[in-house]
């Protein structure tokens, strides 16, 4: 893991969205089913939103400029397969508009 790559991760963490900044505040500190999950985490040449490392979970939450950049999400997502990870995307007008129901999905699948 280069040194570049974790400055971009502590950099991430410090402008996070709102969308990330509202699902933190329900996983951090094991709340979610006594599960750790980390923010902006590397994971190989790869930063994801947040993740499980004990549980094998990532999610990520998706602003509109993914929809620009589908085939290296595809390409970062088959890695992160490849590495045992289950993955899970939301918009984050599915996290600021129904909180309940995303929290709800990654429960289910904890």
């Amino acid at each position: 893991m280069g040194d570049n790559l974790l400055g971009l991760a502590k950099a991430l963490r410090k402008r996070q969205t709102d969308a990330e900044n509202l699902l933190w505040r329900h996983l951090r500190a094991k709340q979610l089913e006594g599960v750790k999950f980390r923010r902006q985490a590397p994971l190989g040449n790869y930063i994801v939103d947040f993740d499980s490392f004990e549980r094998k979970i990532i999610i990520e939450i998706d602003g509109g400029h993914h929809a620009l950049q589908e085939e290296k999400d595809l390409a970062r997502e088959e890695w992160l397969k490849t590495q045992g990870f289950k993955i899970f995307r939301f918009w984050n007008n599915q996290v600021l508009k129904e909180l309940d129901g995303v929290i709800e999905v990654i429960r289910e699948n904890i």
